[in-house]
């Protein structure tokens, strides 16, 4: 993490999950790296998506302690206890895309609200975890509905709020990321554990990948190897 400043400060949303709790693990053992938050609905401050005061509110308590130079949203839904990704268009009900989006979308876009304003000036980056499935130009497949359409409007919020960040914070770099395949719970159902990378190693592409970022690439969609993807 050599763009980023000595001593610099990381907060890592849903810090519970797989992919969340290896950021925070990789962070906590950099030596550049001052120190990790972990938010999620058991942290203290509590974040938890169904609770829109919640973000609020855990802006607010980690805002007296200065400003960020990393912020990541690692929360993301792709199946449930009672769904699983939708394969044709009977399938689509209202209580399935409410919840996708709730965790994709409406809670990553006050994450944008709220935790934008905590990015460090001169080196600020702010990453929503996406995925190239939410791409609308490289769907070749169909399905995954809620998915796909939770991770699209995702992109759109994205882009839509680094510019409207860049006009009072020039420095900032706000991206979508695509981490792959990943072995975490979220891909197990579609065998991520025989063809995804463990979560360790996808944290570290990741990092490597905003390391390299500069403000000329805020709003962009980005994959963990580097490449940016269409929207």
């Amino acid at each position: 993490m050599t763009t980023f400043p000595d001593g610099f400060r990381a907060l890592v949303i849903g810090a519970s999950g797989g992919l969340g709790q290896a950021f925070v693990q990789a962070l906590q053992a950099n030596p550049r790296c001052a120190s990790v938050v972990g938010l999620s609905r058991q942290s203290e401050p509590r974040l938890d998506f169904d609770d829109e005061a919640s973000v609020a509110e855990a802006a607010q308590v980690l805002a007296a302690g200065g400003k960020f130079h990393l912020i990541i949203n690692a929360a993301g839904l792709l199946h449930g206890a009672d769904f699983m990704p939708e394969k044709k268009l009977t399938d689509l009900n209202y209580a399935q895309l409410e919840a996708t989006f709730r965790t994709n979308t409406f809670g990553p876009a006050l994450v944008l609200r709220h935790f934008s304003p905590l990015l460090d000036g001169q080196r600020g980056v702010l990453a929503v975890l996406s995925a190239k499935v939410g791409s609308i130009e490289d769907n070749r497949l169909g399905g995954w509905y809620s998915y796909r359409a939770s991770k699209a409007a995702l992109n759109m919020l994205l882009k839509t709020a680094a510019i409207e960040v860049k006009r009072s914070n020039p420095n900032a770099v706000l991206v979508s990321l695509h981490p792959g395949t990943v072995n975490t719970g979220l891909s197990k159902p579609f065998k991520g554990e025989q063809i995804g990378r463990p979560a360790p190693v996808a944290a570290q592409d990741m990092l490597a990948v905003l390391d390299g970022l500069s403000a000329a690439d805020t709003g962009s969609f980005m994959s963990y190897s580097g490449e940016r993807l269409p929207w």
